[in-house]
């Protein structure tokens, strides 16, 4: 029989929490916003690295952080802890401040945000208008998205730390040039992408409220991503997901494991609903499979040189 807790793991596989799109959504979406404010703040003040690789957070064993930033001869970072519920703000020469994540709109934590800030002398600006959503609302008028559920902003951390503990160790397996394991908050999806080593064609761009220079920088060489999402109105489910751009012909017809994944003609991505993996009986295993084997297929069809950008895993 199994044994639910009120964050809903199963007792089998504790560690990899239910996630349903629908109970969270509003958390999702204030989250969502809350975390391009931080990220936005990063983008303003760190030197550009190829592929906006500079503009991430990573996962920590609280929550998400910025990584240390810099600011004149010092540095500051900026963490969300999503077990007690703040925010701390904390710079090199021992200064800190701390926001409470409560319910509250985009726009107050916005203001309270920049205040922290001004108090510790760190004078930024940054871009209102979110990306890559569709009908944004500037981030200091939102008082729209207001909803702040513990227990969901909980689960979803559980999430991405089961995701980016089992994609660190698939990203160990290549040793051609290779993202870190980075969260980026515009999609809101943790990746990590390897790259063939060859350039690509243009890309057409048209990503919504994002630069097509910002896109086609990104994807300005063959590239294999991977990674988790938390879904969205059009496809209310998590799911890691694997692609590869240019996409070669035969991509979307191949066969992946586990049962279950499936290539999205829409997102011209394989995907593995989230739900597969936390109710397997091994879900490192069942990711693992998954990532493996969608991009042997992408590298096979693509035909990257696999003896010289791998090496041996067990």
């Amino acid at each position: 029989m199994n044994h639910f807790s009120p964050f809903g793991f199963i007792s089998g596989n504790q560690h990899w929490p239910a996630l349903p799109f629908h109970q969270w959504k509003s958390t999702y979406m204030t989250l969502h916003l809350w975390t391009q404010i931080v990220g936005k703040i990063r983008l303003v003040q760190t030197p550009w690295t190829n592929h906006s690789w500079h503009t991430a957070l990573y996962v920590t064993s609280r929550g998400l952080t910025t990584s240390p930033v810099p600011y004149g001869a010092r540095t500051f970072q900026i963490d969300f802890d999503l077990i007690d519920h703040e925010l701390c703000i904390s710079t090199s020469d021992g200064q800190s401040r701390m926001m409470i994540l409560s319910m509250r709109p985009v726009a107050q934590f916005y203001d309270e945000m920049f205040t922290k800030l001004d108090e510790l002398d760190l004078s930024l600006k940054i871009n209102t208008m979110p990306n890559e959503l569709i009908a944004p609302i500037p981030l200091d008028k939102d008082y729209e998205h207001a909803v702040y559920d513990a227990e969901h902003a909980n689960r979803f951390f559980h999430a991405l730390v089961q995701a980016d503990r089992v994609m660190k160790k698939f990203r160990s397996r290549f040793i051609g040039k290779c993202s870190p394991v980075h969260f980026f908050w515009g999609s809101f999806d943790l990746a990590v992408s390897r790259f063939s080593g060859r350039t690509a064609p243009e890309h057409p761009g048209g990503v919504p409220h994002l630069p097509d220079w910002v896109t086609r920088e990104a994807y300005s060489h063959e590239v294999c991503s991977c990674g988790f999402w938390p879904g969205s109105d059009l496809r209310p489910q998590a799911v890691f997901y694997s692609y590869i751009y240019p996409e070669p012909s035969g991509y979307s017809a191949a066969k992946i494991d586990p049962d279950g994944a499936q290539y999205d003609s829409q997102l011209k991505e394989f995907i593995l609903p989230y739900d597969i993996v936390r109710e397997s009986a091994s879900p490192d295993e069942t990711l693992l499979t998954f990532l493996q084997s969608s991009y042997e297929v992408a590298a096979n069809l693509g035909d990257w040189n696999r003896a010289k950008l791998e090496k041996e895993f067990w």
